[in-house]
């Protein structure tokens, strides 16, 4: 049995991915059988053996070294996300193991959220669940507190809820950076049921993540711009930074703002007004 499963399917994607040119190795006079590099190519530019690194591509390596790690990272010029999910697939069953999921959110953090009167602000979970947010928030783009409990999830919304396309006018970028965003979750926690479901669901379900899903895409949930056609006061764009929590890495903290004296920062506060007038 492999201890690394997921492992080669990420190598040949990546090493797929890759522009021979680009790495000054030469085309060719006759037509590659495969896209991107072959893997006699790649092994050369790690360091490392053919008959090795196919045994990595078919998941059959076991206690993978963090320095054939580094190598193949930098053969494949991968990103720092992609490098660490690389190192999260490579680990052994035993440290890859998900600790308890924390779906409760610290009552401060909560006091914190609705002390943000301006700032639409969110705490997302494992997996991209949505925990908890403030009211501007929960208007900003879906209104969640009519989104069923079970559905509370950030990559549910963009690729399942049918309204989200006109939602978001970037939406083809946006389920790109998601699911990117959800592969970094998967890395970080291999075994958790729910994103295993999750990403079951999402593949049976939509074309759109099944397409993106195969293209291996890492990408930490960070920082980011997002154009929203909110239902009430239009069209607006928004920035976001996102905080791991210290004391539980499960949890994200997400504030979204607009420029200050922009059109979106107007329309972030006629939304602000109109929550605190229904209320």
């Amino acid at each position: 049995m492999a201890d690394s499963p997921g492992l080669g399917a990420f190598l040949r994607a990546h090493r797929a991915a890759l522009d021979p040119t680009e790495l000054g190795l030469p085309a060719g006079v006759t037509r590659r059988r495969v896209d991107g590099l072959r893997r006699e190519e790649l092994a050369q530019l790690a360091g490392i053996s053919v008959d090795y690194y196919t045994r990595l591509e078919q998941d059959r390596g076991r206690n993978v070294s963090a320095s054939v790690l580094d190598a193949l990272a930098r053969a494949l010029r991968l990103t720092p996300d992609e490098r660490a999910y690389l190192h999260n697939l490579a680990a052994p069953p035993r440290r890859r193991q998900s600790p308890p999921r924390r779906r409760k959110v610290r009552a401060e953090l909560l006091t914190l959220l609705e002390s943000m009167h301006d700032v639409p602000a969110f705490v997302f979970g494992r997996g991209l669940d949505v925990l908890a947010w403030n009211r501007l928030g929960g208007k900003l783009a879906h209104d969640m507190d009519a989104v069923p409990p079970g559905e509370r999830n950030m990559a549910r919304l963009f690729f399942l809820d049918d309204g989200a396309r006109e939602l978001y006018p970037d939406w083809k970028r946006l389920t790109a950076e998601v699911a990117a965003n959800l592969r970094a979750e998967a890395g970080r926690y291999p075994d958790d049921p729910d994103i295993v479901a999750l990403v079951g669901e999402l593949s049976m379900r939509s074309d759109a993540f099944r397409r993106l899903w195969v293209r291996q895409s890492v990408k930490e949930k960070t920082h980011g711009e997002k154009r929203i056609v909110n239902p009430i006061v239009g069209e607006l764009t928004v920035h976001y930074e996102t905080f791991r929590l210290p004391d539980d890495s499960d949890q994200m903290l997400a504030t979204y703002t607009a420029e200050p004296g922009s059109a979106s920062e107007n329309a972030l506060r006629m939304l602000a007004s109109w929550i605190a007038d229904d209320a």
